[in-house]
């Protein structure tokens, strides 16, 4: 059960819950605002626990205070959660996200209702409405789980259930109304993408895939267009084909379409999500234990798809095309072979140093087909390799362009989004370990500078056409709680970074 949100008008002390959330900074000796006033109303027993150095406003710190009903004269809510926002220097939408994601995980078990002021929007001196967004996002993602195959499970019945959104100024009420109504379909739409990369690969076929893409289109009245695998090669796409032959479960290439500006064709963008959904390394087969969560390899298609959900609702004006070219990696008896020479939609001839460097080939033909069909901007998105993960940690996806202020426009997006991304260079050095002695490249440089040989690869077949590559291997599923408002598993990065840069970029 996703929680509901509703913005309302009044005082948190006399909303009927089952807590009240209000915050503090660090440092802060006497609280004021909404805070101050729950002070007041509990006879100063908040103030006491801060002299007491149990609340100390510290990031990280929270305290749950009981108050019974008919306790406090006038006092409503059965208890009450003291947030710790950090430093007020330090503070910004993305410290909202997690205050409203612990929030919501401290009261599971406990609460089923809560009402919460808005957090920043006062003394911490934020947009009301990009507050209210914040917390939207935080709440609903923050408390996100992945229980579908669990009989026993209590944890959605042990989830908070509703959560209002206390505003005392009917000035700031639409405001609050807006930012929440965005920031529930952007965390909703993060969530279809954890769905989608948490599925077992058993289930989540190419084909059932690409089913969840067309009841997307369906439902935000967006074209599609599928090709087979036969479709695909006789429009020249071998590269994207040498991946597929190994699987016998049927590839499918999809087109998306949403026409925000269908007067101007070249006023567009275009969104390509790696999407293998699974990867056993093909011919050059992965240890067994590297394969346990390759499941997930289609995460950068699922982040696309649940991109456009937003964008089908928000209606920017600009043409947003998405491209998922969907199969598996498989070493079955049609599998390409190390050595194989394969030549892309764009004429370039590739040599196979790794079939497990399977991702980068299927994105060459995705390119290609892409400026055939007019593509001004290029996004691509994919899980594609460790070694981002060994340069950058768990916290950032690398960022790779040739167009600097598209690079700019995305890692702006990723700021705002609270999405941590890190540019990283496309030297000639390393671009040279690409070369190969038969064919115009190689699809693997080997381990060296990986993820940057990688996107030197890609930019092969993005070419003069402006470009981002996202290598999101490292961000999409995590074993811990990187940050509290993504829990482990998926995370539906960077769903929510493609909308913002879709709606940057709208005229």
């Amino acid at each position: 059960m996703t929680l509901r949100l509703q913005a309302m008008r009044g005082d948190i002390a006399h909303i009927a819950s089952d807590a009240a959330i209000v915050n503090l900074f660090e440092g802060v000796e006497r609280p004021g605002g909404a805070t101050g006033a729950v002070d007041r109303a509990l006879g100063q027993l908040i103030s006491e626990l801060i002299s007491d150095r149990e609340i100390t406003g510290k990031r990280g710190n929270n305290v749950l205070i009981h108050t019974p009903t008919g306790r406090y004269d006038g006092f409503v809510p059965k208890r009450v959660l003291v947030m710790g926002l950090g430093k007020q220097a330090n503070f910004g939408a993305d410290e909202v996200r997690e205050v409203a994601a612990v929030a919501a995980n401290r009261l599971k078990g406990i609460a089923k209702t809560a009402t919460t002021i808005v957090h920043g929007a006062g003394i911490g001196g934020l947009d009301t409405a990009m507050a209210a967004q914040a917390i939207a996002e935080g709440s609903i993602i923050g408390s996100y789980g992945f229980n579908k195959y669990k009989q026993t499970s209590n944890e959605s019945s042990d989830r908070l259930e509703l959560m209002n959104v206390a505003e005392l100024n009917d000035s700031r009420l639409p405001e609050v109304r807006s930012g929440l109504g965005l920031g529930i379909a952007s965390a909703e739409a993060q969530n279809f993408a954890r769905d989608l990369v948490n599925e077992p690969a058993n289930v989540l076929s190419p084909v059932a895939m690409a089913d969840e893409a067309r009841q997307v289109a369906e439902d935000h009245g967006l074209q599609l267009t599928s090709m087979s695998l036969d479709e695909c090669r006789s429009m020249g796409m071998n590269a994207f084909a040498g991946v597929a032959q190994g699987s016998h479960r049927p590839a499918e290439f999809l087109h998306m379409t949403y026409a925000g500006d269908p007067s101007d064709a070249s006023n567009n963008v275009w969104l390509i999500g790696k999407s293998i959904t699974f990867d056993s390394g093909g011919l050059s087969l992965k240890p067994s234990r590297g394969m346990v969560t390759m499941k997930g390899d289609m995460g950068g298609g699922a982040a696309v798809l649940a991109a456009m959900k937003i964008v089908g609702g928000l209606r920017p004006r600009i043409n947003v095309h998405a491209v998922l070219p969907i199969t598996e990696n498989m070493p079955g008896g049609g599998a390409q072979r190390p050595g194989d020479v394969v030549q892309a939609m764009n004429g370039k001839y590739v040599e196979i140093d790794n079939t497990d460097a399977e991702g980068r080939l299927t994105l060459a033909d995705a390119l290609g087909y892409a400026r055939n069909n007019g593509a001004a901007r290029i996004i691509d998105v994919a899980t594609l390799t460790g070694a981002a993960r060994v340069a950058l940690g768990t916290g950032n996806a690398a960022v790779f362009g040739n167009d600097d202020a598209l690079v700019g426009s995305v890692m702006d997006a990723a700021e705002a989004s609270g999405d941590g991304m890190w540019r990283l260079p496309l030297d000639a050095t390393s671009k040279r370990l690409n070369r190969s002695n038969i064919a115009d490249v190689k699809n693997s440089g080997g381990a060296p500078a990986g993820s940057i040989t990688a996107a030197h690869f890609i930019s092969e077949f993005a070419e003069d056409t402006p470009w981002v590559h996202i290598d999101i291997a490292s961000v999409s599923m995590v074993t811990g709680n990187r940050r509290m408002f993504r829990t482990a598993g998926a995370t539906g990065a960077p769903t929510r970074t493609l909308a913002k840069l879709v709606v940057s970029l709208a005229r």
